[in-house]
């Protein structure tokens, strides 16, 4: 079942649980994806990212998402990750993607809302939903790694004026974290639930503890962006794969290996968010 982030967030900032967005790379990694979301009988978000759409264009990417969406009971958003293009905003939301986010967190805060506001104008138009960042998030393999805290009071105009229907915010998430060491300041977070509404959202999930990550999706923050884990995940499983059967070649018999061993990966993210505090 297709849905917007409009579906699925507004519930889970009110909740105690939050919706996954996997970073997924192609067919394989999606139905993985879509196939645990419903034996855990919960929403999930398909995210392409940069490098995702710069390998295959938006117009192959949406079309394969949305049938694999509407292959299930449950909701499922296809989501275009850091997107700075106005054009590729429109060409996502022309091929079937159902979310965007612009990322104007790199502009000074009046032209972040004036760039912003426009996109969530031109997509609303669509019926896609648009997610918008304040402060910046840095790279783990940046030199030096920029982090700029998400400022509350920027936030909560930028909310405003905007009216984005998430907002990706700065609090010690790093992207692209291989191991979970991530300092999330959840003093800087209650100051920004107090400001604004809107969903929150984190990058970088895959380096920030597990106990962080159940008390996050406690709060406001509705949505949690997942890459590198299933990526590790993916890539060991294969050279593992592969070096145990130099003689096989065949990708697809590999795929099927390695996506079944990466499905307890996706699994306990499903269950670190799921408001189950045992998980």
């Amino acid at each position: 079942m297709l849905v917007s982030l409009r579906e699925l967030l507004p519930a889970a900032s009110r909740s105690s649980y939050a919706v996954p967005a996997f970073n997924v790379f192609g067919y394989e990694d999606a139905f993985l994806v879509v196939k645990v979301a419903e034996q855990e009988n919960k929403p999930v978000i398909l995210l392409c990212n940069k490098d995702c759409v710069n390998h295959m264009p938006v117009e192959v990417l949406g079309p394969m998402l949305r049938q694999i969406g509407l292959s299930v009971k449950v909701p499922v958003c296809v989501h275009l990750d850091h997107c700075q293009d106005e054009d590729l905003l429109l060409r996502a939301a022309q091929s079937g993607f159902t979310s965007v986010m612009y990322d104007g967190s790199h502009f000074p805060i009046e032209e972040n809302i004036s760039r912003t506001k426009a996109a969530v104008k031109l997509m609303h138009k669509y019926n896609v939903t648009v997610e918008g960042e304040v402060g910046s998030i840095p790279y783990s393999h940046a030199s030096p790694a920029k982090m700029e805290f998400t400022d509350p009071d920027e936030v909560e105009r930028f909310c405003k004026e905007t009216s984005v229907d998430a907002v990706a915010i700065s609090i010690g998430n790093i992207h692209r974290q291989e191991v979970q060491k991530a300092h999330i300041n959840f003093d800087l977070l209650a100051t920004i639930e107090e400001k604004v509404s809107t969903p929150l959202v984190i990058h970088g999930t895959s380096g920030i503890h597990d106990e962080d990550l159940k008390k996050l999706s406690a709060s406001q923050v509705a949505k949690f962006n997942i890459g590198t884990c299933l990526r590790q995940a993916f890539g060991g499983h294969l050279r593992g794969f592969m070096n145990e059967e130099p003689e096989k070649f065949d990708r697809l018999y590999f795929y099927k290996k390695v996506m079944k061993a990466c499905e307890p990966v996706v699994k306990a993210k499903f269950d670190l968010l799921s408001g189950n505090t045992s998980a």
